[in-house]
């Protein structure tokens, strides 16, 4: 589906819920680099299926969603927030993976009276982006990309050469090149990393959090490892839920993830 924010179009996936339930608030969805919402094509049925109304929105210039790209994390918490307004969310949960989690933090941040659960998959805080990689996204960006595509998954998972979880890296490669060439603002590979690296508000950010907050991070994650959560972690008293897997956990572990994401919601499968 599709919503108009500032006067441009929002592609939306939307997943209803099985049955109405007023204990199962709605649930924003905000991914991450160089992606789109189909990152959420598993968790979100899996949500929905559990009572929640879903939303996931591609980002501005990502996707079916038109641009500018926005210029930093807090802008595109501010746009997210308005596209819960487009859908009529009031009061909602929201839950972001990788760059999406850093901008989930924000909207939280930005309106802490609207939100009742945030939920982090894959953070870390600062979000630190090797030189190497950025002058990769101008440079080679095919190479950059198969580079992350590595890493994103678990050593074991990255060494499959067939069966169901090279396909899963085949089809998370694929989107990654298909959302950089369908922006038509500038080198999105670029964009969304340096807007991870830049961000500094991290803890400033936590400080006007008010609703529980989960983080869900996987065992072999090697982008963003549990040691780049500690700060956090603490500055939010939040919960850590660790799952098996690599960064991709949307990809590489979707049961385990949807089963800690309704855990912490109160939800469970």
């Amino acid at each position: 589906m599709q919503l108009t924010v500032d006067r441009r179009p929002v592609s939306l996936s939307r997943w209803a819920p099985s049955s109405a339930s007023p204990d199962a608030p709605a649930l924003l969805l905000l991914h991450g680099a160089l992606n789109d919402a189909n990152v959420w094509s598993q968790l979100g049925p899996a949500c929905a299926a559990a009572g929640h109304a879903v939303l996931a929105p591609d980002q501005p210039g990502h996707g079916g969603s038109a641009g500018p790209l926005r210029p930093d994390i807090a802008a595109l918490a501010s746009w997210a927030l308005q596209v819960a307004d487009a859908a009529g969310l009031d009061r909602f949960c929201v839950a972001g993976h990788s760059m999406g989690s850093l901008i989930a933090l924000e909207v939280a941040a930005q309106a802490s009276e609207r939100i009742a659960h945030l939920l982090l998959l894959g953070t870390a805080f600062p979000m630190r982006v090797s030189p190497a990689l950025l002058e990769s996204a101008v440079a080679t960006p095919e190479a950059g990309m198969d580079l992350i595509n590595t890493l994103s998954y678990s050593p074991a998972a990255a060494a499959q050469t067939e069966g169901p979880l090279a396909e899963a890296r085949a089809a998370s490669r694929a989107l990654m090149a298909r959302t950089q060439a369908g922006c038509a603002d500038g080198n999105l590979f670029l964009h969304d990393f340096q807007l991870c690296d830049r961000y500094a508000d991290g803890l400033a950010a936590a400080a006007r959090v008010r609703c529980p907050v989960t983080l869900i991070q996987a065992e072999a994650d090697r982008m963003t490892p549990a040691k780049a959560t500690v700060a956090l972690v603490e500055a939010l008293k939040a919960e850590v839920r660790m799952v098996p897997g690599g960064h991709a956990m949307l990809q590489e572990q979707p049961e385990a993830v949807a089963r800690a994401v309704l855990e912490a919601l109160g939800t469970p499968v």
